[in-house]
């Protein structure tokens, strides 16, 4: 898990759901079957070409021998998951920045009943490749050829007592990252998101800020800001920042719910609601928590029966100990 992955470390509620047999989807209105045991799935992950993990959301192509048979993005640390897949040899595609990356593709077997766990190390285009392409345009994912060693070994000590949960240790390793090479984004934008989830609100923003500053195209800095200012309540601020994230990086689930939650708060539901409902679509029952969003917009205006549906759509995504589960079966208590 990289760093910035702490970005979303309040969207870290990605759930698995058990089918209940001859029960009803809430959503779909369809019955629900047991799971299908004839069925795979593929699990993986991208890294940039020094072996870090991958900070940004990229496209991931599943192909089968009948061609194109699932799309998806990766999410914040690089990992990316497809499901209910038949037993086969699949190719897998991704496409980064094609400014910078060759798109890499990497071969699996699907299993019946299991898991197939794949890595996909991205590569370098040729510098000629790049001097072609007529643009500038720095990828946010690659740490710079100009980082001195020093600095990134500091970031790369940083990373392992970040996914280790030494969070106060990672800040230390970041703030020497950044003493030896001030223009560090990336390990700004990591401590900015470090500091977020310290709740060192007015830190992480000043961090935050100076990445945006070293490079203005890149989505997790304005991603990481957007969600401080929604903690600082700050929601006009949050939902032009958030909305700047989205012109970057147009299909990001993250982005919208954040930007449905500061609208939400600025009393703009309308385009609150379609915000949330589309960072469900994106991002499926890892982005569940938009439902339990949706369920307290509603509930604001006075939409009591789409609140309790919403509540329950929630759940059904949710495993019982998820972080807004008991608020949600309250709530929906208080909407019989």
């Amino acid at each position: 898990m990289r760093l910035a992955s702490l970005v979303i470390c309040i969207l870290a509620f990605a759930a698995s759901v058990a089918a209940q047999s001859g029960s009803i989807n809430a959503r779909t209105g369809q019955p629900n079957t047991q799971p299908d045991l004839s069925l795979g799935s593929i699990h993986g992950r991208v890294v940039l070409p020094n072996g870090s993990p991958l900070n940004t959301q990229v496209k991931v192509i599943l192909l089968s021998l009948r061609g194109t048979r699932d799309i998806t993005l990766t999410d914040n640390q690089g990992q990316f998951e497809f499901h209910s897949l038949p037993p086969a040899q699949y190719t897998i595609e991704v496409e980064a920045d094609k400014l910078l990356f060759e798109i890499s593709s990497e071969r699996t077997q699907v299993f019946g009943g299991a898991a197939s766990v794949v890595n996909i190390t991205l590569k370098e285009k040729t510098s000629s490749a790049r001097n072609n392409s007529g643009s500038n345009v720095i990828s946010v994912g690659e740490i710079g050829k100009d980082v001195p060693d020093k600095a990134r070994k500091e970031f790369e000590r940083a990373s392992k007592f970040a996914d280790a949960g030494k969070a106060l240790e990672a800040i230390d390793h970041l703030r020497k990252a950044i003493a030896i090479y001030p223009n560090f984004m990336v390990a700004h934008n990591d401590l900015g998101a470090q500091l977020l989830e310290q709740g060192n609100l007015d830190e992480a923003a000043t961090e935050l800020h100076r990445a945006i500053e070293l490079d203005p195209k890149a989505f997790n800095p304005y991603l990481n800001l957007g969600i401080v200012l929604i903690r600082q309540k700050k929601f006009t601020e949050a939902a032009d920042t958030l909305r700047k994230s989205l012109s970057l990086m147009s299909d990001s689930p993250a982005a919208k719910l954040y930007l449905g939650l500061a609208l939400m708060n600025k009393n703009e539901f309308g385009d609150a609601e379609r915000e949330l409902k589309t960072a469900y679509h994106l991002g499926g029952t890892a982005y569940s928590d938009a439902l339990f969003y949706l369920g307290e917009l509603y509930m604001r205006k006075g939409e009591r029966k789409l609140a309790r549906q919403a509540f329950e759509d929630y759940l059904h995504d949710e495993p019982s100990n998820a972080t807004n589960a008991a608020q949600a079966r309250k709530l929906i208590g208080t909407l019989q």
